[in-house]
């Protein structure tokens, strides 16, 4: 049995009973295969349309590239300053370039920009070949990861988006690698903002036209075969609210860029990111038998974030679902109830609620104490 509990004690979050429902329009349709807008702190999908359907990446595949050059970098298996070969293979590739010589060795910081600002495919190949020895071995790290990170309908066939049998992605996967792009590796993130970069006597523009016209735009990636069309996953932060956006098989440079915003524009406005409660917070005290300490301080294990309608923080409802009987010994982290939050008759959020501090057992004659208060209690009410 459990008693539930009131939330009145949790700020913001007193639902009138008369409150009205937030209204929010349709999303815009946008002219592309396949687009989403994702919430990158919380992961909610704010707008999706053929988002499973599967797709080449093209140049997108570049993310995953860098990705598992960051996750190497950090897990100190290689550097930033490493000087690295550059083969027949990548020298000879064609499509988009960084302009690396062929026997020449080149920094591995530079590569990666070369990679993520000039989508290079010889930069690709000579990283890729870096980490694994071949590009073919840096195929099955990126499909292992793929898997990790729950990209469940993409499988690469090369590290550079060049159109192959069988390399295809979603929208949805898409986001997910953009996301953990940026959670995972947020300072080697900020190279996804850089707009040129210069090498061997070229200097190249990134594709990412946003990059350009839009200041809290500040990656990520363009992708462009003629089998792909035109692609673009982006992100923005305004107002403490980060965006990630991905639109794939639009016909033009442009129109992936107007698409994109429209998408942008949309979540920013009728959209917002609100942070309701940290790890650790004190939510509420509770009476424990048989305890050193008569009470037990609860709250959450993980940081609570929601993404809801712009204006709707007033109709959000939580709920704290305590059991009736709370007995020590008590170790700091055990469930002892749950917190919903709902939204207009939707739960957005259950949690458990848990023990911040332990309550240690009593000893003998305060254990009897307790017993008798709660035969009593449990008769008498």
């Amino acid at each position: 049995m459990r008693k539930l509990f009131s939330a009145t004690v949790l700020m913001l979050l007193t639902l009138a009973v008369q409150a009205q429902q937030v209204i929010i329009p349709a999303p815009p349709s946008l002219a592309a295969s396949a687009y989403l807008l994702m919430d990158a702190d919380t992961g909610t999908i704010l707008v999706e349309h053929e988002a499973d359907m599967v797709l080449p990446p093209a140049s997108l595949t570049k993310m995953m590239t860098s990705y598992i050059v960051s996750e190497e970098i950090e897990q100190g298996r290689i550097s930033e300053d490493d000087m690295v070969n550059i083969s027949v293979k990548a020298w000879r590739k064609g499509g988009s370039k960084m302009f690396v010589r062929e026997g020449t060795q080149v920094r591995l910081e530079d590569l990666k920009r070369g990679v993520i600002i000039q989508s290079g495919n010889d930069a690709s190949i000579a990283l890729a070949e870096h980490v694994a020895g071949s590009e073919e071995g840096f195929v099955d790290i990126m499909n292992q990861t793929a898997a990790k990170l729950g990209m469940t309908n993409t499988h690469f066939e090369n590290s550079t988006g060049w159109p192959a049998e069988g390399h295809l992605t979603t929208a949805r996967d898409m986001a997910i690698l953009a996301r953990a792009v940026i959670k995972d590796h947020p300072d080697h993130y900020a190279m996804y903002s850089e707009k040129y970069f210069s090498y061997n006597g070229i200097n190249q523009a990134n594709r990412n036209r946003l990059l350009f016209r839009d200041e809290t735009v500040d990656g990520l990636k363009t992708g462009h075969t003629e089998e792909a069309g035109y692609c673009l996953v982006a992100s923005a932060v305004r107002r403490d609210m980060r965006l990630i956006s991905v639109v794939m098989g639009t016909r033009s440079e442009d129109a992936r860029a107007a698409e994109t915003e429209k998408l942008l524009a949309y979540g920013f406005r009728y959209y917002q990111t609100q942070s309701i409660y940290d790890a650790g917070d004190e939510l509420q005290r509770n009476r424990v038998w048989y305890g050193k300490q008569e009470e037990v301080v609860l709250g959450v294990a993980e940081d609570i974030r929601l993404t809801i309608p712009r204006g709707a923080e007033d109709a959000l409802e939580a709920q704290m679902h305590i059991d009736e009987t709370i007995k020590a010994p008590i170790a700091a982290g055990d469930e002892l109830g749950n917190l919903t939050i709902d939204l207009n008759g939707e739960r957005l959020v259950d949690v458990p609620l848990v023990a911040l501090e332990p309550v240690e057992e009593a000893g003998f004659f305060q254990r009897l104490i307790d017993a008798i208060k709660l035969f009593f209690l449990k008769i008498f009410g």
